[in-house]
C-alpha cells in the first residue's frame, strides 16, 4: 500500500468521527460511506496493494468482535422468553429462505447446476451481524426486535454452514463434508459456552476482589473474543459460533461492569469495520463492474427482499407480532445496508415508522 493510499484511509476514518452524526441524518451509514470511499480510492489511486489473505483475516477478526459484543448484550431471561420466535426464524424461516434462494438461482442464473445453485442460496440466506450493528445497537429499535435480530444474525451462519459445505462437496462430486460441518457447529457452541462462562466468572471475581485495573479490562475482553475464535479453530470448531455463544455466556456472568468492558470491544470492532468496508469497496467494485448481467442483478434484488421477507412473514404467522414488526424483521437485510436514525432520533426512515412497532 502506498503512503498516499494509507493517508487517505486514515484521514477518512478520522474525518468520519467528526461528521458521523451529521452524515447519518442524511440516511448514510458507515458501510455505505466507506464502500463509496473505497471505490473512489480505487478510481483515483488504484486498488490498495494488500494480499487477499490479509483482507480475509481482517474481516474475520472484525466479525468476531462484532458477534461477541452484540451477543454479550443479550440477557438470558429475555432469550428464554422469546425462544419460540428464535425457533421460528432459525428453524423454519432460514431453511425456507435457503430453499427459495436455491430454486431461484437454479432457474434464473444460466449454466448453474443444482449444487452450485444450492451454494448460492445457502451462502446468501444468513443476515450479517456486522452490517446490522446500526439496527441492533440502536435504542430507537424496540429491545425485543433487537434481541430477535441479534440472535438470528449471530447463529444463522453456523446453522447454514453444513448446507454450504454439502453444496461445495456436491459441486465437487464428493459426498462427505456436511457431517463434519455439523460437528464444527456443535464444537463451536461447546467452546464458546465453556470459555465464556469461565472467563466471565473469573473477571467478575477479580473485579470484586479489586484485582482488575480498569484501564486494561477493555483490552482483556477484546483479547477474550479472539481467544474464543482461536480456541474453536484449534478444536476444529466454528470460531464465529464460538465468539457469539461465548459473548452470550460472558455477558450474563461477568458482573456489573461488563457493559463498560464490552464497550471497548464494540468501539474497536466499529473502527476496524470501517477499514474493512473501505478495502472492500476498493477491491470488489472493479471486479464486479463488468460481470453483472440482468439475471444476477435481479437475483440480488430478490435475495435482499422477497426471498427473505416472504419466509419470515410465513413463519411469524400466529406469533402475535404486528404486521409492521414482521415487515421490519423481514426487511432486515435491506435495513442493514441503509439503517440510520432520522433527525429526531426516535425512528428510522424505512417504508414505515418504527413507532408503529413500539
Amino acid at each position: 500500500m502506498t503512503a498516499a493510499a494509507l493517508a487517505v484511509i486514515t484521514a477518512a476514518i478520522f474525518l468520519w468521527s467528526l461528521v458521523a452524526a451529521w452524515v447519518q441524518r442524511a440516511d448514510l451509514t458507515a458501510p455505505i460511506v466507506f464502500l463509496a470511499l473505497g471505490a473512489l480510492l480505487h478510481a483515483t489511486l488504484g486498488a490498495p496493494d494488500i494480499e487477499a489473505h490479509a483482507i480475509k483475516l481482517l474481516t474475520e477478526v472484525t466479525l468476531v468482535w462484532v458477534l461477541f459484543s452484540d451477543a454479550s448484550a443479550v440477557r438470558l431471561h429475555a432469550f428464554r422468553r422469546d425462544i419460540g420466535l428464535y425457533g421460528r426464524l432459525l428453524g423454519l424461516g432460514l431453511p425456507l429462505t435457503v430453499v427459495a434462494g436455491w430454486l431461484l438461482a437454479w432457474a434464473l442464473l444460466p449454466g448453474q447446476d443444482l449444487w452450485f445453485a444450492l451454494l448460492i442460496g445457502a451462502a446468501l440466506a444468513p443476515t450479517d451481524a456486522a452490517l446490522g450493528s446500526a439496527v441492533i445497537t440502536s435504542t430507537a429499535v424496540p429491545a425485543k426486535i433487537r434481541r430477535m435480530l441479534n440472535v438470528e444474525s449471530g447463529l444463522n451462519d453456523g446453522i447454514v454452514t453444513p448446507v454450504v459445505v454439502l453444496a461445495i462437496a456436491g459441486a465437487a462430486s464428493h459426498e462427505t463434508g456436511a457431517g463434519h460441518a455439523l460437528i464444527e457447529l456443535l464444537t463451536g457452541i461447546a467452546v464458546g459456552l465453556a470459555v465464556g462462562l469461565l472467563a466471565g466468572w473469573l473477571l467478575n471475581h477479580a473485579q470484586r476482589q479489586g484485582w482488575v485495573a480498569r484501564d486494561v479490562a477493555g483490552p482483556a475482553v477484546l483479547a477474550l473474543a479472539l481467544l474464543l475464535y482461536v480456541l474453536a479453530l484449534v478444536a476444529d470448531g466454528n470460531g464465529f459460533v464460538a465468539a457469539f455463544v461465548g459473548g452470550l455466556a460472558f455477558g450474563n456472568v461477568a458482573g456489573k461492569r461488563r457493559e463498560e468492558d464490552v464497550r471497548y470491544v464494540e468501539q474497536t470492532g466499529d473502527l476496524v469495520s470501517q477499514l474493512v468496508w473501505l478495502l472492500f469497496g476498493a477491491t470488489v467494485f472493479p471486479i464486479i463492474e463488468d460481470a453483472v448481467g440482468w439475471e444476477l442483478a435481479l437475483y440480488a434484488v430478490l435475495s435482499l427482499t422477497a426471498l427473505r421477507m416472504i419466509p419470515v412473514a410465513l413463519v411469524l404467522i400466529g406469533s402475535r407480532l404486528s404486521r409492521a414488526t414482521v415487515l421490519f424483521v423481514g426487511w432486515f437485510v435491506l435495513t442493514i445496508v441503509a439503517a440510520v436514525k432520522a433527525n429526531s432520533g426516535e425512528h428510522y426512515r424505512y417504508p414505515f415508522s418504527l413507532r408503529l412497532i413500539k
